[in-house]
């Protein structure tokens, strides 16, 4: 296993930068995860690791070694491809073993790593077949297994399960996540599903338009986005935004019609008036029904079976809420709910960055008191 250090990378096109001075450390053993939309520049980072792609500035090190000037087959990489990339005249053990076979291993020792790569790949019975004669699933298992045979220092993912219809994504990435388990090997996996993201990361990072927005676990860049971008990327369904003024004598936020979010003051207790972003999540509001709590008007359901998702109108604005399947709810009839207000988050109008709260959280898998960020 090695670490991943990423220094001040930039990299340009022609006069068009699309990676502003990333800096990013991945620990040996890691598996951490590049989110972002198309174009964020997260293929473009994983490339310059993998050496497919020249760095304009700035180092990359594996294992505590500057790779910018070593060639993609000496920096100890392999790399999964979102089309898979299999040789359509071999077979899926000619495939698997390719590596090896180039290296001139023994035909002998190389058909004994071909066919453990296989078992624990689950493909063991499909090693005489060609690609043409498997399922999506069945050929993402032999590009893994490919990587695997060469026994890398870091895995590299490239989107590898877009092209899966989604019951095959789901088993995908758990046999993907159990992989990782067993062989603990380093690991940079790009994805543009957030779903991807927080199911397989030990660690996301979050990318827009060549940058870093965050860093953190699953849970953290969950429960503490560092900005509406953030907020609006993580979560299945996103952080409901809405715009309104913050008055800190009241401890609320005004709506462009009328209504009030209450905020939680103690958190927040050195805030100014004007302006303000209020972020929650859907299953952060409680119907009730009492006269004095938000109104909001149901436009759409869907039904999730154990639950549903209400889309509704607050304020001119889309959210979502999330409510169980026994509340008797009607698209077109107004609909009273509560927000806890330690459930609300609070964004800067102008910049989106979330407000650093002065309260300390008790964080109790690791007994820690640390600062809300």
């Amino acid at each position: 296993m090695s670490n991943i250090s990423i220094r001040k990378v930039r990299k340009t096109y022609d006069k068009n930068e699309v990676v502003h001075g990333v800096d990013l450390e991945v620990a040996a053993g890691e598996f951490v995860v590049l989110l972002g939309p198309s174009g964020c520049g997260k293929s473009t980072l994983l490339r310059m690791v993998a050496g497919l792609e020249a760095i304009t500035s700035g180092e990359i090190a594996i294992g505590n070694k500057i790779v910018n000037k070593l060639e993609p087959r000496e920096r100890g990489c392999a790399m999964v491809f979102q089309n898979y990339a299999l040789y359509p005249h071999m077979s899926v053990a000619e495939n698997i073993g390719y590596a090896l076979k180039i290296a001139r291993v023994p035909k002998v020792e190389r058909n004994e790593k071909i066919r453990s790569v296989a078992e624990t790949l689950n493909i063991a019975d499909f090693l005489d077949r060609k690609p043409a004669q498997l399922s999506g699933g069945q050929r993402q298992r032999v590009a893994m297994g490919r990587a695997m045979i060469r026994e890398p220092k870091i895995f590299l993912y490239d989107e590898p399960l877009s092209n899966l219809d989604a019951k095959l994504r789901v088993a995908m990435r758990l046999e993907i996540r159990k992989l990782h388990q067993r062989l603990g090997t380093t690991t940079l996996f790009v994805t543009h599903d957030q779903v991807e993201a927080m199911t397989l990361a030990d660690r996301i990072v979050v990318m827009n338009k060549g940058i870093i927005e965050q860093v953190g676990t699953p849970l953290e860049i969950y429960s503490r986005p560092a900005s509406a971008y953030v907020a609006g990327f993580i979560g299945s369904p996103s952080l409901n935004m809405i715009k309104g003024v913050l008055n800190p004598e009241t401890a609320t936020i005004t709506l462009n019609d009328g209504q009030a979010l209450q905020y939680d003051l103690k958190r927040w207790p050195n805030l100014h008036a004007g302006e303000i972003i209020a972020g929650f999540r859907a299953e952060a509001v409680s119907l009730c029904n009492s006269s004095k709590s938000l109104t909001l008007n149901p436009q759409f359901i869907e039904e999730l079976g154990v639950s549903r998702q209400l889309h509704c109108e607050l304020a001119g604005e889309q959210i979502i809420v999330t409510s169980q399947s026994d509340h008797d709810v009607k698209a077109g009839i107004p609909l009273h709910v509560t927000i806890e207000p330690g459930q609300i988050q609070l964004f800067n109008a102008q910049t989106g960055v979330r407000l650093e709260t002065e309260v300390y959280d008790v964080d109790a898998s690791v007994t820690q008191i640390r600062k809300a960020s």
